[in-house]
């Protein structure tokens, strides 16, 4: 056993001590639900912030997702949109305006009431932002303008222009609603969880900021999705979070029986997992698959030739047979095949080496006597950073790498916790190339990933650098608002097609796989569900004997 197990067995066995880790028996042949017990959930990386439309990070979503609820719920398995806090609502023939009807009765964990003025409070933040506060758009919200507050359980929104993806958009975990209280607070202060204000079954307990985080049931919470089967409190007392970086430390601790649950499991630990009958789970994003990205305002990666060649040098195939297991389908898209709005263009991500060659061939850049293409005195040397988020990444890129250097190009993969990533990031020169994804289950996923007001993870000129010198692409810009502004369902979805198409010829992202989110439980851990990309609902979760 290691020393850093050791350490987390001591600080678990402390906790089993004092919080009642595991409940008692059920009824022999039941499947009622047993009240009571803690969870202890290891997780890979700390939550960085809990601003609500900073939930597309991982940690963060999987705590905002026990801590808050949302207008409405969609549900997972069929993607429709149900009621939640919102117990109806109406939308005009052009999706500018929406009227909701509030539940009555909710109220956040202060006290304070959830009605129609504290919705209409969280949407102006989220649509418009707060820039005294340092508090961004919401991604997920386009085209916002305004809301008005009908009566005390009736709010209406209001868009400049058509916004066909706001219904999806109030069920995401950006979307979760907090108290005045919270929306008063700057950006910087929302990473301590402990001033996060909802109205969701579990309320923050303690924070040991970066290590553990402690949530409790909330007695009174009677008011969860409106067609779950559960109704009334979570069934756990509470759940504890332990920031557990190492992969065979968590998987260690799993198995040792010293934690219930944790997040991250490597593909090539599946196997031991279940062979001592554990449960994987790994449901999917439904968003941008996990990719290869240009910035193409770095003159070695600006034409379209380079970059086609180093689509069609990588071999996608290779990379998710060698690395990664059945739960991480091979990309046929820059989306998954279960996102709304896929178009299956696989013939165009061919793996084809020859063709690659040729490509570069024609762009000028010759093969030296080092092996590595060059071009006007310069070697086609790229950089990357590996990001920490995304599994497997760092071998990811090296065999990306590996593949790249068969054509002549070299890729140095640099470490994800380097001190000079964030700025590197923003500057294409430094980082020509680098990984990305996004989940969310609606098409203005697409969106959100290559708007330059959004992610920007082209990194265009107007975007979020001002590193960036000259790189636009007004059509693909144009496209991505059409998406997010037709209303016709079938038109959007066209769109949608059209900016796949677009993309890939561009050759401005290689989709690798389709990423879900893999976590694995104990047996006895029973009742886990997910929201529609991936993050955890503990709400009907409950420990069985054992």
């Amino acid at each position: 056993m290691t020393t850093k197990l050791k350490r987390l067995a001591l600080t678990l066995a402390m906790l089993a001590a004092t919080s009642l880790a595991h409940p008692g028996a059920r009824a022999e042949g039941t499947a009622e639900p047993v009240k009571g017990g803690t969870l202890i959930y290891l997780e890979q990386q700390a939550h960085t912030n809990l601003y609500p439309p900073a939930g597309g990070f991982y940690p963060n979503g999987g705590i905002l997702n026990q801590i808050t609820d949302k207008l409405t719920y969609q549900n997972p398995k069929t993607l429709e949109i149900e009621p939640w806090i919102a117990e109806s609502w109406t939308v005009n023939a052009d999706a500018t305006e929406y009227t909701f009807k509030i539940r009555p009765g909710v109220t956040f964990s202060d006290g304070t009431p959830l009605d129609a003025a504290a919705v209409a409070k969280n949407y102006d933040v989220f649509g418009l932002g707060n820039k005294a506060l340092k508090q961004p758009v919401s991604e997920v919200i386009n085209n916002y303008e305004r809301s008005e507050v009908v009566d005390p359980l009736t709010v209406k929104f209001y868009f400049k222009k058509p916004s066909p993806g706001f219904l999806q958009g109030t069920s995401v975990i950006g979307s979760g609603l907090v108290a005045a209280s919270t929306l008063a607070l700057p950006f910087e202060e929302l990473g301590d969880a402990t001033k996060i204000i909802g109205s969701g079954p579990f309320v923050v307990e303690s924070e040991t900021i970066g290590k553990e985080l402690k949530l409790k049931a909330r007695e009174e919470y009677n008011w969860g999705p409106a067609k779950l089967e559960h109704q009334g409190r979570a069934y756990l007392d509470g759940i504890t979070y332990i920031i557990t970086g190492e992969d065979s430390v968590r998987i260690g601790a799993l198995l040792a029986g010293q934690a219930d649950f944790i997040r991250q499991v490597q593909a090539y630990d599946e196997s031991q997992v279940e062979a001592q009958d554990y449960q994987i789970y790994a449901p999917s994003t439904r968003g941008v698959n996990n990719s290869v990205v240009f910035r193409p305002d770095n003159p070695l990666v600006a034409d379209v030739k380079v970059r086609q060649a180093l689509l069609h040098a990588t071999d996608t195939k290779e990379i998710v047979t060698t690395l990664f297991s059945a739960n991480y389908p091979q990309a046929t898209s820059i989306i998954a095949s279960s996102a709304l709005g896929y178009k299956d263009i696989s013939a165009k991500l061919a793996f084809d080496p020859e063709k690659a060659k040729a490509l570069l061939d024609e762009a000028g850049w010759s093969v030296g006597s080092n092996g590595l293409r060059q071009k006007d005195g310069k070697e086609l040397v790229l950089t990357a950073y590996e990001s920490l988020p995304q599994p497997q990444n760092k071998e990811t890129l090296q065999l990306v790498a590996q593949q790249w250097g068969k054509v002549g190009v070299k890729l140095n993969v640099l470490a994800g916790d380097s001190g000079s990533k964030t700025v590197d990031d923003l500057d294409p020169l430094k980082t020509p190339v680098s990984p990305a994804m996004v989940g969310r289950a609606d098409p203005d996923v697409i969106k959100s990933q290559y708007y330059p007001k959004n992610r920007d993870v082209l990194r265009q000129k107007g975007g979020l650098s001002d590193k960036v010198q000259s790189f636009v692409d007004d059509r693909l810009n144009g496209l991505l608002e059409a998406l997010a502004s037709e209303p016709n369902r079938e038109k959007r979805l066209a769109i949608a097609g059209e900016i796949q198409d677009y993309v890939v010829d561009q050759a401005y992202a290689i989709p690798i796989f389709e990423e879900p989110q893999a976590y694995a439980g104990a047996p006895y851990v029973q009742g886990v569900a997910f929201e529609a990309v991936g993050r955890p609902s503990f709400y009907s979760t409950w420990l069985a004997e054992h």
